[in-house]
């Protein structure tokens, strides 16, 4: 929530020339030897991404303010893809390929300062395009029932990510499936999410309103959820690609309803900090609760279930959010 305040007080884009450094020497950091150095370059990290996170959607609608949903969609699946590949291949570096773990944490290191790099003869043509110092908002987000509405929706899509991805292996696990299998239908998910993270920003910045893309999500998680509580384990890998995507329908929403909700660069960042700090807050309860109800029921019905009125609760939230106004408007 503080990072739209910084780049209200000292320029979107050079807050975040200083996120990226800081990135980079998070990873730096954390490459050193003992607990101290791990969870400190750690920390490191983690707010340099939460204020890249929250200032991206709102530097894409001050400098594409025509080509928001083509540029958001570009961001999204570029940051989807790209987790997933280093997700994917820093194990084997480490390991098969011989880099050792800080190798690899060398890499990475590498690829954040090149990136640096190429950010800095940006600066100037950033500031032209976004202000270098983003005019105050006259919206007070948290009074907002659009933007709650937003941060909701922003929350619950995230928590079904993050409980699906913690916890579909163990269930898939405890119907008798092997790792390995319930490791490819988890994979399965994510490479079925990846094209609708650059597509339904397109078609959303096309529209006049998004409810009808809400639905579309609401029912994939629906037909996903509950063909994973009753359906047939045979057709596993059709509820685990229906679950992908209306992950990336959902996500590919979330990060438009920034730009598309808000009226000013500074508005969308705001907005954009308000839904990502209380949903990812709201997000990291899922998995937690998941599991807890799972042990004190011994079942996964009772958490399915929720999972299923989390899905409700989104089309909800998702038909305010997608309906054609912004922030402040009376109506």
């Amino acid at each position: 929530p503080f990072a739209p305040k910084l780049a209200r007080r000292f320029g979107l884009a050079n807050v975040l020339l200083v996120a990226m450094v800081m990135l980079a020497m998070g990873i730096l950091i954390r490459s050193g030897s003992g607990a101290g150095l791990l969870f400190t370059g750690t920390a490191i990290l983690g707010l340099s991404i939460a204020v890249c996170n929250v200032l991206l959607p709102g530097l894409i609608k001050g400098k594409f303010p025509h080509k928001i949903g083509l540029m958001t969609g570009i961001y999204t699946v570029s940051m989807n893809l790209c987790a997933a590949i280093a997700s994917g291949i820093s194990v084997p570096l480490a390991t098969n390929a011989g880099f050792g773990w800080r190798g690899t944490l060398a890499i990475w290191f590498m690829i954040a300062a090149l990136a640096t790099v190429f950010w800095i003869p940006q600066m100037r043509k950033l500031n032209q395009g976004t202000g270098s110092k983003s005019a105050a908002s006259s919206k007070n987000m948290w009074r907002s029932s659009l933007a709650w509405k937003v941060t909701i929706f922003m929350g619950l899509q995230s928590l079904l990510y993050y409980v699906f991805i913690a916890w579909f292996s163990v269930l898939l696990g405890e119907r008798g499936m092997s790792s390995s299998n319930a490791g490819w239908f988890l994979s399965l998910m994510q490479l079925a999410q990846l094209p609708f993270t650059f597509f339904v920003p397109l078609w959303a910045g096309r529209m006049k309103n998004q409810r009808i893309l809400v639905i579309i999500t609401a029912v994939l998680y629906f037909i996903a959820l509950g063909g994973i509580w009753q359906g047939s384990g045979a057709l596993m890998a059709v509820w685990a690609v229906c679950f992908g995507i209306a992950g990336g329908f959902a996500f590919g929403l979330a990060m438009m309803f920034f730009s598309l909700r808000t009226r000013s660069t500074q508005e969308a960042a705001e907005l954009s900090g308000m839904a990502q700090s209380v949903g990812y807050v709201l997000a990291a309860m899922g998995p937690a609760l998941f599991g807890w109800l799972h042990d004190v029921t011994n079942s996964w019905t009772v958490p399915l279930i929720l999972l299923l009125g989390a899905s409700v609760l989104l089309m909800v939230v998702g038909l305010g959010a997608g309906s054609d106004r912004y922030v402040g408007d009376r109506k």
